[in-house]
């Protein structure tokens, strides 16, 4: 696992976009709002603050992108977690509906800044869902059509099975759904790039600045070991990483391990034969596989999410057979990177986004379930709502999703999550 103050040593950190050295604080400071946390939901919300008049300190104790936005997968796809109709008890029939549009609009807010700050970060739009029974191909039919009652525009087509080699060089599927509205990119250079926009716009981003103390009040002081900062309203950001800065919503995000691999540079004949269309793909097992093509053509293979809270000793030896499954055709191909790191995993699969009951000047959103790029970008402008405003629909219907703590405390949480997800695979290999 990475734990040091640098990014983790992957295929996106070799492949960079100009990496800016930040200060760290060192004075006592104060702002409109600060912000802890220098990932995807720390930057745009900063970005959404800052375009909204107000001022803007954020803090981050290691380097921008240094967390899950700057190693994830780089799969921009719809949707927020997992079925969202299992929360009409609490959100309303509206409610649902709101937060399936909320799932595709927020692919289309990540492209639309893309676009309007010109970041270079390799999007390429076009995403396949993968069925690995014939079940699951013929509920992409019923998905199809939902998305159509919502008036998605992007195109959609059914893959049968004896036509997978279209979109995908495996034999090892049974059908696949394709998704035009979706895609992937360079997670690591869309988050520099917006950091980037965010301090054109008057935001102070330090970095190397871990946030010691917390103290409430109508204004917050935010306590670094070199510097205050003092706001009238904050944002917690840190997601797998806020462990006990914040007890009341430490225990219900699980840092869970996360891991990926990137081949060499593979030829045209072969990229072309993985992958014909330059799709993102993702399976349905409960330890699902996701992989693509780099803008260099090497093929980025994750997945095997780890809740046991021990890391592999060789992330490559590890994964290496996973993709092997999938491609065996890749069998002397060399594998150039590896890496890992947290994600935040929560026990529903929904985000946690809201404000603290006890002090409500503090907000958060955390717990993107492997589903942040485009959520956390959706998140932060709720938050920025609620800030600038007093007052967010969008907020409000996210938290009323209720979010339970993981039992056992943080020495239990990640061995009792394991058993459970051990459980679950069992039932898939013996269903």
């Amino acid at each position: 696992m990475n734990q040091s103050q640098d990014h983790a040593r992957s295929y996106y950190l070799a492949s960079a976009n100009a990496m800016v050295q930040r200060p760290t604080l060192s004075a006592d400071l104060s702002a409109d709002v600060c912000v802890i946390g220098g990932g995807f939901t720390g930057v745009n919300t900063a970005i959404e603050l800052a375009q909204r008049g107000l001022s803007v300190i954020l803090l981050e104790a290691r380097r921008i992108g240094w967390g899950a936005s700057g190693r994830n997968g780089g799969q921009l796809i719809r949707g927020i977690g997992h079925d969202v109709s299992g929360f009409a008890r609490h959100v309303g029939e509206e409610g649902v509906r709101y937060l399936q549009r909320a799932g595709i609009e927020s692919v289309a807010l990540v492209g639309e800044r893309i676009r309007e700050h010109a970041i270079d970060c390799d999007l390429r739009w076009g995403f396949c869902e993968l069925a690995n029974t014939p079940a699951q191909f013929a509920a992409f039919k019923g998905e199809q059509d939902s998305l159509a009652a919502l008036g998605y525009v992007p195109e959609t087509r059914l893959i049968a099975a004896q036509d997978m080699a279209q979109v995908v060089g495996s034999q090892v599927y049974a059908g696949g759904l394709v998704d035009m509205g979706s895609g992937h990119l360079h997670p690591l250079n869309l988050v520099l790039g917006e950091a980037r926009v965010a301090e054109a716009l008057g935001v102070r981003i330090f970095e190397h600045t871990p946030v010691l103390e917390l103290i409430h009040g109508e204004t917050v002081q935010v306590r670094s070991a070199s510097g205050t900062v003092r706001a009238a309203s904050l944002v917690l950001a840190c997601n797998a990483h806020l462990e006990e800065l914040e007890p009341r919503l430490s225990g219900k995000v699980l840092p869970a391990g996360s891991y990926i691999i990137a081949t060499e540079s593979l030829s045209d004949e072969m990229a072309n034969q993985l992958i014909p269309q330059n799709l993102a793909l993702c399976d349905q097992k409960v330890g699902l596989d996701y992989y693509r093509l780099s803008a260099d053509r090497r093929l980025l293979f994750g997945g095997a999410c780890h809740y046991s809270g021990r890391d592999p000793l060789d992330i490559a030896a590890y994964m290496r057979p996973k993709m092997l499954k999938v491609f065996p055709q890749l069998a002397d191909t060399a594998i150039e990177f590896q890496w890992g790191g947290k994600i935040g995993i929560t026990a529903n699969r929904f985000p946690q986004v809201g404000r603290l009951q006890q002090y409500p000047n503090v907000f958060y959103a955390q717990g993107y379930s492997g589903h942040g790029l485009n959520v956390t970008h959706w998140c932060a402008r709720l938050l920025a709502e609620a800030i600038h405003a007093g007052v967010s629909p969008g907020l409000d219907t996210f938290s009323r999703v209720p979010h339970m703590t993981f039992p056992g405390g943080k020495a239990l949480r990640s061995p009792l999550l394991a058993l459970g997800m051990l459980w679950y695979r069992l039932r898939e290999m013996l269903g």
